[in-house]
């Protein structure tokens, strides 16, 4: 149908240590602390995707456990599935797309990240998948 919408679709991993520490990248392209992630391919299983881009940004192999959240970006027309991870091998190191890699504690995420980045990492600590819509930056109650 033409004239339809198009979203694309994104994946992320929430990766939580032993001590409830949640990997972390700063962006190259704009120096944003969020959760990895990054499109998904058209052809791509959404687990797949989540190790995929957590290891093309941290260098560390994950298990990708339970969905915890589905977020719409409105002003883009991305909508991000958010899984929460176990780290399984590797060492964390920045890459061509993260800046820096750090383990935060939750309240350094509420210092580091925007509003919108933050609750999807916070989300991950909850009872079960939530969803938000954001402007990119600040969620947008619905």
């Amino acid at each position: 149908m033409s004239g339809s919408p198009t979203h694309s679709v994104s994946v992320a991993g929430v990766v939580v240590d032993a001590h409830d520490r949640v990997l972390a990248i700063q962006r190259q392209d704009n120096g944003h602390w969020e959760a990895p992630g990054g499109i998904l391919e058209p052809d791509e299983p959404f687990e797949h995707g989540v190790r995929r881009e957590v290891e093309e940004e941290t260098g560390l192999n994950v298990e990708v456990g339970p969905l915890t959240g589905v977020y719409k970006n409105v002003s883009r027309g991305i909508v991000a599935l958010v899984f929460r991870c176990t780290p399984t091998h590797g060492e964390p190191h920045p890459t061509a797309e993260a800046h820096d890699v750090r383990w935060l504690t939750q309240d350094e995420v509420r210092e580091l990240m925007s509003p919108a980045f933050a609750v999807r990492v916070l989300d991950a600590f909850g009872p079960g998948p939530v969803t938000r819509t954001h402007d990119g930056t600040n969620l947008i109650e619905v």
